[in-house]
């Protein structure tokens, strides 16, 4: 039987208030899976509601008393970890013998149990007074996850968020709801106080728009596409100008210099457009290779390419399922289609073998060689396991290429010449920038996020919490200590 989810306000799981229900089907088996709540408008109002009644309870506390239910939630999910692998393969298709997801979020979690102690600032630097600057949170934070990795997301901007002594009103994304429903389930039991933490779910053009207006909300962190960040900042400016963190997408260039490691860079860049087929924001989709290795570069791609084992998510062997919906496999569809159309070197890791997956929306790897610099296919988000992997004779040729982009989240680089990799990574317009690895190599305690149409702020262990505090500067007239 479809699972039929709930969703949570003021810790009770609830449906929509008009009843309103939509379909989730499995992008494997094309099966109905799940009867998912659409959030009404007044869903949203009751949200916000109670989460601005929880507010001056919750953000009194000390962060320790705060942080206490935080870890309880890492616990439990830590103990669920298989049946959240389990919902993201149902909901969207995501493989679980890649899942790490559980491990991630505990991790989140636990830091930001122990680590909510917002600093402010003290000054003497005014003859006759002692001025001081203090962080507080901002009330009523609205958080919108993508579907590729719902529960990393989910943790990486509750934790900080709550920590730090604000409610949130969270929407998951219709296209993988389950992660979140099973969260919802869960915090009641951690003791979190009614409207700490509350879950909707529904579609961006209804409850997420709510959302981006609503006037009692008082910031937003959005991770998806650039279009609808673009979006909901205007939404924020025809509101009430809520303060917007935005990640969101790439077209990540990775530059093979001829005297990389040629068989770690193909592995790596291989794992990197293919790993969750293709549906990650760091993807390295545009890889720059030296004509002088291009050849020898290529048989090593192709060959780590044609590895991947497709079928089942729910398969341990499998690491490669389908595309998250129909939606998104027909837009990948078309790019390949319009790559094929438009001349050079087509290499199709599977070509016609999708028809032997039935309903399950597997798209075998592409590869794309000597494309246009001005194709989409270099210049747009393809979100897919699709490669352009082009040709470059200088080094100032190739830093041109890979910045010839309004994105800029991540960037990678292999050569064994150390002052080539600083020169280079110094000039690369990207928010991050890997030296002999790609993504999603990270580093959980330096900022995360991107350049130019690839977001607006940092996210980390050590940057998220500045993002859901306010800070405020008080001014004291003591004469008696100087002047």
């Amino acid at each position: 039987m479809p699972i039929e989810a709930q969703m949570l306000i003021n810790n009770n799981l609830v449906p929509a208030s008009d009843g309103g229900t939509f379909d989730l089907y499995s992008p494997h088996t094309g099966e109905l899976v799940a009867k998912v709540p659409e959030a009404t408008a007044e869903d949203v109002d009751t949200a916000v509601s109670a989460a601005s009644a929880a507010f001056p309870s919750w953000s009194s506390l000390s962060p320790a008393q705060r942080g206490a239910p935080l870890k309880k939630l890492a616990d439990l999910v830590l103990e669920k970890k298989d049946s959240l692998a389990s919902l993201d393969a149902l909901s969207m298709g995501r493989p679980t013998s890649s899942y790490f997801d559980a491990s991630y979020a505990a991790t989140h979690f636990n830091y930001f149990a122990e680590a909510a102690y917002p600093q402010g600032h003290t000054s003497l630097n005014t003859p006759g007074f002692l001025n001081m600057s203090v962080r507080q949170p901002f009330g009523v934070v609205a958080i919108i996850i993508p579907w590729n990795a719902p529960l990393v997301f989910f943790s990486k901007k509750v934790a900080p968020a709550v920590a730090a002594g604000n409610c949130v009103v969270v929407k998951g994304s219709e296209k993988a709801p389950l992660t979140c429903y099973l969260l919802s389930q869960l915090i009641p039991t951690c003791n979190f106080p009614p409207g700490v933490i509350n879950v909707l779910s529904g579609h961006g053009h209804t409850s997420g728009s709510l959302l981006a207006h609503h006037m009692r909300i008082r910031a937003l962190s959005f991770t998806g596409s650039t279009r609808t960040g673009r979006a909901i900042q205007i939404a924020s400016a025809n509101s009430n100008l809520k303060k917007v963190v935005f990640e969101l997408g790439g077209k990540s260039p990775a530059l093979v210099f001829p005297d990389a490691d040629i068989e770690q860079a193909a592995r790596e860049t291989e794992n990197s457009i293919n790993w969750n087929s293709g549906q990650t924001c760091m993807a390295n989709s545009r890889v720059y290779v030296h004509e002088s290795i291009k050849e020898e570069f290529m048989e090593k791609f192709k060959g780590f390419a044609r590895r991947r084992r497709l079928g089942d998510p729910m398969d341990p062997e499998v690491n490669h399922g389908p595309q998250a919906d129909r939606l998104q496999f027909d837009a990948v569809k078309r790019y390949i289609k319009m790559g094929k159309e438009a001349g050079g070197e087509v290499i199709d890791t599977g070509a016609g073998a999708e028809a032997e997956g039935g309903k399950s929306l597997l798209i075998h790897p592409v590869i794309f060689a000597n494309i246009p610099e001005t194709s989409p296919l270099t210049k747009e988000e393809i979100f897919g396991p699709v490669v352009v992997i082009n040709t470059f004779a200088t080094e100032d040729e190739v830093i041109t290429k890979a910045n010839d982009t309004e994105f800029g989240l991540y960037a990678a680089l292999y050569t064994k010449d150390v002052e080539r990799a600083i020169r280079v990574g110094k000039k690369l317009e990207s928010g991050m920038v890997g030296i002999n690895c790609t993504s999603p190599t990270g580093c959980w305690d330096l900022p995360f996020g991107g350049w130019k149409g690839s977001g607006t702020g940092r996210e980390s262990l050590l940057d998220s919490m500045e993002h859901y505090l306010e800070v405020k500067s008080l001014y004291f007239r003591t004469p008696g200590i100087g002047g």
